[in-house]
């Protein structure tokens, strides 16, 4: 169940979503996805009865939901976010809600300006009386919110932003984040380059400039000089979010010639630099290092280059967990598809579902704990470190005091599978929670200029 408060709908079939159904497909008919070697599923079976009710639960749990529905945003993120939300909740709500409570959701587009972030949390709270809000893909966003929040007294899970200063450089009582924040984007990255090319000397950085390519950047290349202190970083470049034309800066990169170049772009500026730089040599030259976007390596079929290094932040891959060895993967991807006729995307949707599982687990602990419904209060204290079951596999609330989720980094080479006619990734690795996020209570550059300790990779 599902009302859109304030929404500029986008229509779903895009390009990009009609490829990437395609592309499941033939990895049906190839077989190198186990879970998809059946023909597409029809409608999913129904799940068993649902769960007993709790002692005083109400008819319905109230959840805000803030997302993307417009902008620049909301085709690789926010709407998949939405999709995947409505497809987990429908899926909860036939097995009995949140202890017999049933889910509904009130969806906000969060392509407002970052003041009106805070209105708009404000009327979910105070108008729309909302039990609690899951939301922000934006850092600012989820930065200008958490001190609302608090004052709000509102319980708000962050399910998207990267940012690792929510919890880094505050401290908050009602304010979770279900998922991992961008320090494994720019730890993996600097562990990975040196596995694949342990004897880089020269690199650059092209970054968008705002908060999120200024922290990528950062977090990369504090990392990299730790473990490599002879890396010589040639130039850092910091087109406008959303430039879009990328002349100059690709020139630079042509006369320096760096052996890679670290980019955090993502949705039209990763698009747009991809081609511009082909067709001009750059990858003759040059290894790229894209931090955190996979999202888009179907978008390119044949064209996109071999031998650009390709993040995620957590396992959120068409091969991995294995949907086999992962119900909930099995079972989210079946629904999904079933639903929409593609796949789930990458970060947006498994994050959303991620913070509805947390969420669930949460109030499920404490209301097991407490007899009864369980007060904010109580579902605050069942939150905190606690682990829970995703379709990304097991999920531990362990850092932020708490508060802020790990996850393993995941990352690989693009290669041209000529059969399927698109590049799949090559080389993957998963870099386990210990390797790539810091310990609790300890920020991650701290982390990084400590020279990473208790880290086990």
């Amino acid at each position: 169940m599902a009302r859109t408060l304030i929404a500029a709908e986008v229509p779903m079939g895009t390009r990009a979503s009609r490829k990437l159904a395609f592309i499941w497909r033939l990895f049906a008919v190839l077989g190198l996805v186990a879970a998809a070697c059946s023909p597409a599923p029809s409608a999913p079976t129904q799940p068993p009865a649902g769960q007993p009710k709790i002692p005083g639960a109400p008819s319905e749990i109230k959840v805000g939901l803030v997302t993307f529905l417009s902008g620049a945003a909301s085709g690789p993120f926010g709407i998949p976010a939405r999709t995947a939300a409505e497809v987990w909740v429908d899926k909860l709500n036939r097995e009995g809600g949140i202890g017999g409570a049933q889910i509904k959701l009130v969806i906000v587009d969060e392509n407002v300006p970052t003041d009106q972030q805070v209105v708009q949390l404000r009327r979910l709270a105070l108008d729309e009386k909302v039990d609690l809000v899951i939301g922000y893909i934006s850092s600012a966003n989820c930065l200008a919110v958490a001190p609302v929040a608090e004052e709000l007294k509102l319980l708000t899970v962050l399910f998207d932003c990267g940012t690792n200063q929510v919890f880094e450089e505050g401290r908050y009582k009602y304010v979770f984040r279900t998922a991992a924040h961008t320090g494994i984007d720019g730890i993996g990255a600097a562990r990975y380059l040196l596995m694949v090319k342990p004897d880089v000397k020269t690199v650059a950085g092209i970054n968008q400039d705002y908060a999120w390519g200024r922290d990528s950047w950062e977090i990369f290349i504090r990392a990299l000089r730790k473990l490599k202190p002879d890396v010589q970083v040639l130039d850092t470049l910091w087109p406008r979010l959303q430039q879009n034309e990328f002349s100059g800066e690709i020139s630079k990169l042509l006369s320096l010639k760096p052996e890679v170049v670290f980019t955090s772009f993502w949705g039209g500026d990763f698009v747009s630099f991809i081609n511009q730089a082909r067709a001009r040599g750059v990858f003759d030259q040059t290894t790229i290092l894209f931090n955190n976007d996979g999202s888009n390596i179907e978008e390119f079929g044949k064209d996109l280059p071999d031998g650009i290094i390709i993040g995620f932040r957590g396992p959120h891959w068409i091969e991995y967990p294995d949907p086999n060895q992962n119900p909930l993967q099995k079972e989210f991807i079946d629904l999904y598809r079933a639903k929409y006729g593609k796949y789930p995307m990458p970060h947006g949707s498994y994050h959303v579902v991620q913070a509805l599982q947390g969420v669930k687990a949460a109030y499920e602990k404490a209301a097991q704990a407490a007899g009864r419904w369980p007060t904010v209060d109580e579902v605050i204290k069942a939150f905190e470190y606690l682990e829970f079951d995703s379709p990304s596999g097991r999920i531990s609330m362990a850092i932020g005091y708490g508060h802020q989720a790990v996850e393993p980094a995941v990352y690989g080479i693009t290669k041209l599978d000529p059969q399927l006619g698109f590049s799949r990734l090559d080389r993957v690795k998963v870099f386990p929670v210990k390797c790539v996020n810091p310990p609790d209570g300890v920020k991650t550059l701290d982390w990084i200029d400590q020279g990473f300790p208790g880290a086990q990779c």
